[in-house]
Parts: structure tokens; sequence; C-alpha cells
């Protein structure tokens, strides 16, 4: 086993909330090192049937993402982790002082900001034929403007460590469909070179992690059949590749690497 040197860190962790997803396993991760975790969540309602979420699809994506981290606390529970969950919208700048007073008031420190947390149309409109300014001004608002906002807020409570992970998304710089996801992703890694130059004075690494089609939950059997065969690995990314990926990013042994998007993709999008 590798040791990441991340025992008794803390790690602030947004969209948590699906017990299937990014946010949450990569909490599981940390904590399996030894992490402290701050999970951050927000329930985005959508309409599901709840006969068909016993399967991957729409459905159990849309149920996990409109609950609370109850089933995610629990496995952190029996992991004996030690965690703070909290509900909140990192697009509102009050309530983004607001997790880091909790969680420095638990704590009394952060070293390391995982911005995972994401919203886009499920709805189709998000082509340019479509687009709505609603779409645009959400989208960007928890893409972009929470994420920056998250990441300021780590700047200025910063501790004598430091290591920032941004989600991006590997076809962000070519993304037909969602154009404006694709746009906020693209955006946020180009956040990324920006940022770790201004922060290498403070020994923060900045980096970002651009996952391929991970099987969240959200990919039911019949788009699988379509998406797997324009993967080169030949199998849907997992969440754990991607946890796997941030905890090495959040290591000591990536203390110089800085400013890069690394597409954890099975070859997809390249």
């Amino acid at each position: 086993m590798v040791d990441y040197g991340l025992k008794d860190r803390v790690a602030l962790i947004t969209g948590a909330n699906n017990p299937q997803g990014i946010g949450a396993t990569t909490a599981f991760a940390f904590a399996r090192e030894g992490a402290n975790v701050v999970l951050v969540y927000k329930r985005i309602p959508r309409p599901f049937d709840v006969t068909k979420t016993d399967k991957n699809g729409a459905d159990r994506y849309f149920q996990a993402n409109a609950g609370n981290a109850d089933i995610v606390k629990s496995k952190l529970q029996e992991m004996d982790a030690d965690y703070l969950i909290i509900e909140s919208d990192i697009s509102n700048e009050d309530a983004v002082m607001e997790i880091y007073s909790k969680t420095l008031e638990r704590y009394g420190r952060i070293d390391i900001l995982v911005n995972n947390a994401a919203d886009g149309d499920m709805d189709g409109l998000d082509t340019i034929e479509k687009i709505t300014q609603n779409v645009i001004d959400e989208t960007f608002a928890v893409n972009v403007r929470g994420s920056i906002l998250m990441t300021r807020e780590f700047i200025k409570h910063r501790s004598d460590y430091g290591r920032i992970i941004n989600l991006s998304t590997d076809a962000a710089q070519v993304f037909a469909g969602q154009i404006t996801y694709g746009a906020s992703k693209a955006t946020l890694e180009a956040l990324t070179r920006s940022i770790a130059l201004e922060v290498a004075k403070y020994g923060i690494t900045v980096n970002c992690v651009a996952p391929g089609p991970t099987q969240t939950g959200w990919i039911d059997d019949d788009f699988a059949k379509e998406v797997i065969p324009i993967i080169p690995m030949g199998k849907l990314i997992q969440p754990q590749d991607i946890a796997e990926t941030i905890l090495f990013l959040a290591s000591e042994q990536a203390k110089m690497i800085t400013g890069q998007v690394i597409k954890v993709s099975g070859g997809h999008a390249l």
C-alpha cells in the first residue's frame, strides 16, 4: 500500500450526497487514508420514477442527487471516520463563508479542497439552438462561481499544506449537446492553470481531473452499450478510478505537480 501522507489531514469535498458519485467515493478514499473529511452537498430536485431506482439510469441518479447524505454518512460511520457533513449552496458567497467557518470551528484547519460539485441541464436545452439564460446562469453559478468562491476561501484560510483538485470532464474542449456544461468545465481548466500560478508562492498545488464516462449511477445498460465502444480501454470509468487519482494529487508525493489537467478516461476524448 502507498502511504499518501494524508493521515489527520482535513479534506473538504463538494457534491457528495450521491453514494455512487465521485464526491462520496473520494470521501471514502480519504477516510480510508485516515483523513478527516468535510462533505458539502445540495439537494437537486428532479422528477424520477421510484420503481426504476433499483438499477442504474436517470431515475437512480436523480433520486440520489435529490436526497440527503444519509447513506454516505452511514458508510463513513462504518469506517469509523471523522467527518462533518454540511448541506449548503456553494454558488452563494455567504454560504461558502459559513462552510469554512463550520469546518474551521470543527477541525481548526483545511488542507485539501476538492471542487467536485456541478450542475447542468438535463432537459435537452443545452444546445446553441435551445439554450436559455437560466441554463447558462445556473450552470456557471455552481461550476464556475461556486468553485472560485470555494477556492478563494481556501486560500484565505490556508494552512501549511495546500492541495486543490478541480473536477472537469474529458470532453470539456468539445462538448456538443451540452455546450454550457462543457464551457463551464473548460473555464475550470483555465482557472486551474491561472490559480496554480498565483498560489504557487504559498506551496499550494492546483490541479484538475477530467473524468471520462463514469458510472455514478446514471449510465443505464442501453447507454453503456453505446458509449463503451468509444472508450479505447473498453469499459466504463468507475468513481474509484477518479478517487485514487485525486488521492495522489492530494498527497505528499505530488508536491511538484501543479496546473495540470489529467484525463482519467480510458482513452476517451483524447
